[in-house]
């Protein structure tokens, strides 16, 4: 049965007796080593290394006939921790559960509670919530502990069982119906379907003809380019479909005289982006340090928990980094207001702080945006004491919130519309051209975000012109185009994606991007994602099959019951139960219905053995070639990614591989056994420019030679010595 909800309380507790033993449990150690420095000493600080419980494996573990009661078990890897926390919890007058402040910290400390027979009665239990592990956000979460949320905890068991319950009865039928060590879950598979459904509209994508026709105009202040636009007196667009159509075009403007008809000039205004959420906190570590999300969760976990910071010690340099909020706290905006003024001077703070409105659905506005713990605590000042990764980050996420609060770009921008009369007609046409001029850099003297796609930039400032004007042409250029497809997702447009549509929350975003990967569902081509013929197949029978299960606005009706469950404003049990029995006869009928499928990606290579033709097949350790005559041939071979760089030793292309056990990768020579050539690091196509030798990269923006100690910038290599002496 599910807990009975209790009120929340946010009223102070007395303070545990002098002398009394007092234990405080987080999830990691590394949280665990700040925390500890901070309360200092009457305090035992244990780490649970997460959850210590779940639903077991090999059975459902859900009665879903009594209100879909889950059983629990103790995970086998947790033994030891459970048993050291029973024995320093006997110990304790007061137990503290310091774990994360969201619903899935909420439960671990409910686990943790229920397991070891923790209970208010029993012990002095307190819940503690901070949302930055510094001095003074932990000193106060003590001074105001309060009891397990319930609400919290049921929306992550309602989540964790539909995710059970979704898992358990599809994965097995892909098993039977397509191939064994396939998954299926309840948001994995419609963020499937997004990427599924783009390479299809990329397929089906007709591409179109078109041209572009440009004047560059001149006058003594200058020069400057117009593009043609129209007809004059005709508001509709010139259509330039083909080269024939141009060319009529650009006789006709043979001689022509060209005058400025208007000029327009606006001062506009640019706004700074929000804080980070954790979705664009992913979205921008992909556009500017091509961070995974996974990677930048990863490294943000560890900024939040803590470093060792000098004389510090272990500090938590941001705040918690799993958050659908934009909102800032009122001393944080005062701090970053008054480093703003100090820094750059009174004009670059605006008269009044700025203030964020969430507008992502379920959003918790009691959480804070992702930002430093302290905006003093400079990118400059920690260089020296993190890691590379870790500072690229924190710097994105100090600058972003330093800007968030600064003044506004300012800049003129300038529209100006040229007349060119025709001499050999009694044609006007009409060309345009845009150009802005910066006034007040304002914010983007520190922080400007990131672009997902390719864009055209503001204009360059257009010369001085005034209306009458006449203008010398230098020349009519013209350009042939062709419509291009919508572009693949890449892992920051796909989790943009899914939060605009409601798929998941922050949280699940890394988790479900990991899992497309690992599951060989979608490959990473030139980082944008790109379904494979196996994911495909899933995502088409379970469309076809399971029609509500991978409809998005299906799914997001679904996160918005959880986030009900979460607010107290709704049973868990009744929502599940409108889920799962329309749910199981689905799987009933497809179980008939669903044909068996065979998932073979065809190739250009012939066995070596038989002579039948290659084709790639998905297993239990990824994607490999193997013979399409099995079982009568049972060749197979590595899939091997090419690099587009010579072997220096035989000529053959260098190809990625691994090494057995850990599976590490490294490179080496696709002529292997006859040629052993291999390389630690990912080799570049460009020869050293000291000695023409192999270069691998060591990084964003250092290359090394493999044969001689040149090392350095690839935009500072210079020419190699076959080019030095043509």
């Amino acid at each position: 049965m599910p807990p009975k909800t209790r009120k929340k309380s946010t009223a102070k507790r007395p303070p545990a007796k002098k002398g009394a033993a007092k234990l405080v449990v987080v999830e990691s150690p590394a949280k665990a080593r700040t925390i500890a420095k901070i309360l200092g000493r009457g305090y035992e600080i244990a780490a649970s290394m997460g959850h210590v419980r779940d639903l077991p494996k090999g059975k459902l573990g859900i009665d879903v006939e009594r209100q879909f009661e889950p059983s629990y078990s103790i995970m086998r890897s947790k033994s030891a921790t459970v048993k050291q926390l029973r024995e320093l919890g006997k110990a304790a007058t007061s137990i503290y559960l310091a774990t994360d402040p969201d619903r899935e910290g909420e439960a671990i400390s409910w686990h943790l509670a229920t397991a070891l027979g923790w209970d208010e009665e029993s012990k002095d239990l307190q819940r503690v919530v901070f949302h930055e592990i510094t001095e003074k956000a932990i000193r106060e979460a003590f001074e105001h502990t309060r009891p397990l949320d319930l609400d919290l905890v049921n929306a992550q068991q309602a989540r964790r069982i539909l995710d059970r319950l979704v898992g358990y009865e599809l994965s097995p039928l892909l098993w039977r119906k397509i191939q064994r060590g396939l998954s299926a879950g309840r948001v994995q598979s419609v963020a499937l379907r997004q990427v599924v459904d783009r390479e299809r509209e990329i397929t089906a994508f007709v591409s179109k003809e078109y041209w572009t026709l440009e004047a560059k105009l001149a006058k003594e202040s200058g020069s400057f380019t117009a593009a043609l636009h129209s007809l004059k007196g005709e508001r509709k667009k010139i259509q330039l479909p083909n080269g024939a159509r141009v060319q009529a075009i650009e006789g006709d403007l043979k001689g022509a005289g060209y005058r400025v008809a208007g000029v327009k000039t606006d001062e506009r205004r640019r706004r700074p982006s929000p804080p980070f959420t954790t979705s664009t906190l992913q979205q921008e570590a992909w556009r500017k340090l091509r961070f995974s999300a996974r990677k930048t969760m990863a490294v943000a976990q560890q900024l939040y928990e803590g470093l060792s910071v000098g004389s510090q010690g272990s500090v938590g340099l941001i705040t918690y980094m799993r958050t659908d909020s934009t909102s800032l706290a009122a001393s944080a905006v005062a701090e970053a207001r008054g480093y703003i003024t100090e820094r750059f001077g009174s004009r670059y703070a605006p008269a009044k702080p700025r203030v964020y409105k969430t507008k992502s659905k379920g959003a918790q506005e009691a959480h804070e945006a992702i930002r430093p713990t302290s905006i003093h605590r400079t990118p400059e000042s920690l260089k020296s004491q993190v890691n590379r990764e870790q500072m690229r980050l924190y710097d994105l996420i100090w600058r972003r919130t330093l800007a968030c609060q600064m003044a506004d770009a300012i800049y003129d921008s300038t529209s100006v519309e040229v007349e060119a009369s025709s001499t050999r007609s009694d044609k006007v046409y009409v060309f345009r051209a845009t150009g802005t001029r910066p006034k007040f850099p304002g914010f983007t003297k520190l922080y400007l975000e990131g672009k997902d796609e390719d864009s055209k930039e503001d204009g360059s400032p257009l010369p001085s012109l005034a209306a009458g004007d006449a203008l010398d042409c230098l020349g009519i250029a013209s350009k042939q185009h062709f419509t291009q497809p919508p572009p693949r997702y890449t892992e920051a447009t796909l989790v943009k994606l899914l939060e605009e549509k409601g798929i998941g929350r922050p949280s699940t975003y890394a988790p479900i991007l990991t899992t497309l990967t690992n599951r060989n569902y979608v490959l990473k081509e030139q980082g944008r994602l790109k379904p494979t013929v196996l994911g495909s197949q899933v995502s088409e029978m379970l469309t076809r099959f399971f029609p509500d299960v991978m409809d998005a606005a299906f799914t997001a009706n679904m996160e918005d019951s959880l986030d009900e469950i979460a607010r107290g404003e709704r049973p868990w049990a009744p929502m599940l139960e409108e889920f799962y029995f329309p749910f199981k006869k689905t799987i009933e009928e497809a179980q008939v219905k669903m044909p068996r499928v065979k998932v073979e990606e065809p190739t250009d290579e012939v066995c070596d053995k038989c002579e039948s033709a290659m084709v790639i097949k998905t297993g239990r350790f990824g994607r490999f070639m193997a013979c399409s005559n099995f079982p009568e041939c049972r060749n197979t071979k590595p899939l091997l990614k090419g690099t587009g760089v010579s072997c220096p030793r035989c000529g053959s292309e260098l190809v990625e591989r691994r090494s057995k056990g850990k599976g590490r990768l490294f490179y080496g020579c696709s002529n292997y056994p006859a040629c052993d050539f291999l390389v630690g690091q990912k080799p570049v196509s460009e020869p050293c420019p000291e000695c023409g030798g192999l270069m691998v990269s060591k990084g964003r923006r250092v290359e090394a030679c493999t044969v001689c100690a040149w090392k350095g910038d690839p935009a500072e290599r210079g020419p190699t010595p076959v080019e030095a002496e043509v």
